[in-house]
C-alpha cells in the first residue's frame, strides 16, 4: 500500500538522516517524513510536523492504525538502507 516516492539524505552529523515522501495506494502523497537516529543508534521514522503559534511542533499526519505505522516504518527504513 505504501511506497517511497523520494528520499533526500542529509550529509551531516545531526540525528536527522533523511527526509522522505511516501505514496499511499497510488492516490495520496505524504511529504516530509523524517528518518532519525536515536540515542542508542537505532533508526526510526517520524511524521511530518508543523510549528504552531505557540512555538510547539505538531504532527500534520497521524496514522491511527498500528499496522499502518509499522508498514510505513518498514517501507521507509528499507528504502533508506538501500
Amino acid at each position: 500500500m505504501f511506497e517511497v516516492a523520494r528520499i533526500y539524505r542529509t550529509d551531516n552529523d545531526s540525528s536527522l538522516k533523511a527526509f522522505v515522501d511516501i505514496i499511499y495506494n497510488g492516490q495520496l502523497l505524504i511529504k516530509g517524513l523524517r528518518v532519525i537516529v536515536g540515542k542508542s543508534d537505532n533508526l526510526f521514522v517520524t511524521m511530518p510536523k508543523a510549528q504552531g503559534k505557540d512555538g510547539k511542533w505538531y504532527d500534520t499526519v497521524k496514522l491511527l492504525d498500528d499496522a499502518a505505522k509499522d508498514e510505513v516504518s518498514d517501507v521507509v527504513l528499507e528504502a533508506y538502507r538501500v
